[in-house]
């Protein structure tokens, strides 16, 4: 018994793994591993910076040389996706060159984005007083609900007893 284990259990966890997208940006050496929050405590700490941050859109902004992303953070997975569900890590803004078509950014849309930190900004969330890092993006992306769903394997594990009405 424990010799089939050993052949199927690798096998299963190869399988697994082989369902989870690769990352979609290349991470440098040095990236900075620190959240959002983090950086805006202490923004000097990691100047220039490079990153690959993502959340969810909250709203973008076009000015006449550039438009700016309000990105609420989560953490990534491996395949550099945000992960809902816990709290998120701090908000920042995308800075993109040029202009950005707010249909291509919904509001609430998943992103991630990879870019050097150019600095923070004092702002507002609602009444209350906030520092945004800022990222200047050389890549972004908004994943549709389908690749979100992929890679993840519809299996469960469990024991009890399910009822079905057809």
């Amino acid at each position: 018994m424990r010799h089939i284990a050993r052949i199927i259990l690798p096998g299963l966890l190869l399988g697994l793994a082989a369902c989870a997208p690769a990352p979609i940006y290349k991470v440098a050496p040095g990236t900075v591993a620190a959240t959002p929050m983090q950086v805006a405590q202490a923004p000097e700490q990691y100047a220039h910076g490079q990153v690959i941050w993502g959340g969810r859109v909250v709203g973008v902004k076009n000015l006449p040389d550039h438009s700016e992303i309000e990105i609420l953070a989560y953490p990534l997975d491996s395949s550099q996706r945000p992960k809902f569900g816990n709290g998120g890590n701090g908000r920042f803004i995308a800075l993109l060159p040029g202009y950005a078509e707010p249909m291509n950014y919904p509001n609430g849309a998943p992103i991630t984005v990879a870019g050097q930190l150019a600095g923070s900004r004092a702002g507002k969330v609602g009444e209350a007083d906030y520092v945004f890092p800022l990222v200047q993006t050389a890549q972004s992306h908004v994943w549709t609900a389908e690749e979100m769903r992929s890679g993840h394997p519809n299996i469960s594990f469990g024991l009890g007893l399910g009822v079905g009405i057809h």
